[in-house]
């Protein structure tokens, strides 16, 4: 057999299940969505969680890689931090206590201009919360049309700045945003610095203006790309357009 087929134990598979549909609550996800993120069949996901097949090591990982978090580790069991308990975010992160950042908290409405068509805007959503186990904030975007680039990572939040950083590392490879602390209305206002797909396999260095807008704020809010004719378009343009004319970002011309 190979080593991508083994099957976990079925305890350390009832582990991992229970592990699984905490977050699933936790993150308010539906199970077809974190089938899709991990590339795994809704089927396979549905029979390992009612116990009706063992998870296998291979989809195991991919669940890992979708959620963000370690569901086992060597000695076959799911990995628990140390760091869980003491509600403290890493240095790297800021070192934030998690009572210092509940007002980062949330739901959020997320735009920027579209990059395939010009004078769109691209509208997803952005959830932010605290994760016990890595404990520090981490963020999962989610009603992307473009499911395959959907983002998960980690959040920083230094007082050195006085902003927050969303920051996803994939084997090094780097996407971050960078905003500003959320204004009275909860907003937040900001940079998205990432690499544009083109053809093939090219990818092109990109930045954008990004606005973070509490989702209840927005309660008839359209995802997907949004044209110049929605009619939400002149609204979410607005947002974007505040970005820069506080300016809360900046982008200068090159002489």
């Amino acid at each position: 057999m190979l080593v991508s087929e083994k099957q976990l134990t079925s305890e350390l598979s009832r582990k991992v299940a229970a592990t699984i549909r905490e977050e699933i609550a936790r993150r308010r996800m539906s199970r077809q969505q974190l089938a899709e993120r991990a590339k795994i069949s809704i089927s396979t996901l549905e029979k390992a969680l009612a116990g009706r097949r063992p998870f296998t090591l291979a989809t195991t990982i991919r669940l890992e890689e979708a959620l963000g978090v370690t569901l086992r580790n060597g000695n076959g069991a799911p990995h628990i931090s140390d760091a869980s308990t003491n509600g403290i975010a890493p240095d790297d992160l800021g070192a934030y206590a998690r009572r210092s950042v509940l007002w980062i908290e949330g739901t959020y409405l997320t735009l920027r201009p579209s990059f395939g068509e010009s004078g769109a805007i691209y509208a997803y959503r952005t959830d932010i919360a605290w994760d016990d186990q890595q404990s520090s904030l981490i963020f999962r975007e989610s009603e992307r049309s473009d499911s395959d680039f959907t983002q998960y990572g980690s959040v920083a939040v230094p007082n050195q700045s006085g902003h927050i950083y969303l920051v996803t590392n994939r084997h090094g490879q780097y996407r971050l945003i960078t905003v500003s602390r959320p204004t009275i209305t909860g907003e937040m206002y900001g940079i998205l610095t990432t690499l544009l797909a083109g053809r093939g396999s090219h990818l092109t260095p990109i930045a954008a203006p990004i606005a973070f807008v509490p989702l209840g704020s927005v309660p008839d809010a359209s995802f997907g790309r949004v044209a110049a004719d929605h009619a939400m378009h002149d609204r979410y343009q607005a947002y974007l357009k505040r970005t820069l004319d506080e300016p809360f970002a900046m982008f200068l011309p090159v002489a």
